[in-house]
């Protein structure tokens, strides 16, 4: 009674190809209860619950349980006690619909067919439970952020000190060369510096507020990748919206403040219009990093955070001393 349709689909990770089983018990409509009956013995089923009424094509016409099948008259044909309509899954169905369909439906067992309908087997209550299991476990994972499964995370803890230099070093290594290039930007506006030390004072602020901003977008992302399925284009829109708020305010702020205590309206305008800017950047700079690490397979943990750092800091340095060479100098 093992269901004849061989075409099965390569069974794919989370959907109901990789549960469903195939020795189940199978009628025709016209058979009789004592028929099926007396067929039931000694048959090996993967799941005997439910007799599956099938014509002589393997389309699936409805189902009989074998409570109702115990209950029903001897004389009786399966197409007078069999369940219509019912639910059924395919085998590319999601797992987590596949256990949704069959609470919703009070059954034990879902019925997988093709687009023909032909019964390719069922999904048995003891894969249900493991669906329920796995998809709880996983929503509570991802509503406190981890990603699910996350080998790299738990590696990155617990592996040897060596390793764990070893994962980490090649970024900063990285993260040291961007340092070297801040200085050299840095020198490039030797003469900017000298002919008006007060420029150098806000250097400190900037970078710190542009790191601020980037490392706590960066904080978001990691933990955001794990929760939501959003198109990237759409989150990187409402990222540089948001960057443009922070920069905005933090620009606003600084202006009247910087004008107050150095009395060079000039000056206020260009730290403000740093902040501006790198507001706006980093917020995106945060996010597209962490991305980029997470579509490459890498952890995000890892790079993100000395590279989006770096790239920060040095395009807040050009930003700052080149509206200062056109504002105040």
């Amino acid at each position: 009674m093992e269901t004849p349709h061989s075409d099965l689909p390569i069974a794919t990770r989370e959907t109901a190809a990789i549960h469903l089983v195939r020795q189940v018990p199978t009628g025709s409509p016209d058979e009789t209860v004592t028929s099926v009956l007396a067929r039931l013995p000694g048959n090996n089923f993967d799941y005997a619950d439910t007799i599956y009424v099938i014509d002589r094509t393997n389309t699936l016409i409805g189902m009989v349980p074998l409570p109702r099948l115990l209950a029903a008259a001897p004389h009786h044909c399966l197409r007078d006690i069999l369940r219509r309509p019912f639910p059924t899954a395919y085998a590319e169905t999601d797992q987590e619909t596949v256990a949704s369909r069959a609470i919703v439906n009070g059954l034990a067992a879902v019925p997988v067919v093709d687009e023909q309908q032909r019964l390719l087997g069922v999904v048995p209550p003891q894969a249900l439970l493991e669906i329920l299991r796995h998809e709880h476990i996983e929503d509570l994972n991802r509503f406190t952020g981890i990603r699910h499964y996350n080998l790299q995370a738990r590696t990155a803890m617990e592996s040897s000190p060596i390793r764990r230099a070893r994962d980490r070093l090649p970024w900063l290594l990285v993260g040291l060369m961007g340092s070297m290039l801040a200085t050299y930007v840095m020198t490039r506006f030797e003469h900017a510096l000298q002919s008006q030390v007060m420029i150098a004072f806000f250097v400190p602020g900037l970078v710190y507020l542009a790191d601020a901003v980037g490392t706590q977008t960066e904080a978001i992302a990691v933990r955001g990748l794990s929760l939501s399925d959003a198109p990237v284009g759409t989150m990187i829109a409402g990222e540089l919206r948001t960057g443009l708020i922070i920069g905005l305010t933090l620009g606003a702020l600084t202006f009247p403040v910087v004008w107050l205590i150095f009395g060079d309206v000039r000056l206020a305008l260009a730290v403000s219009l740093a902040l501006l800017a790198a507001g706006s950047v980093a917020t995106s700079i945060g996010f597209l990093f962490p991305w980029t690490f997470f579509r490459l397979g890498k952890d995000p943990a890892f790079g993100s955070g000395p590279l989006a750092t770096i790239f920060q800091n040095v395009l807040t340095l050009v930003v700052y001393y080149f509206t200062v060479s056109l504002i105040v100098l």
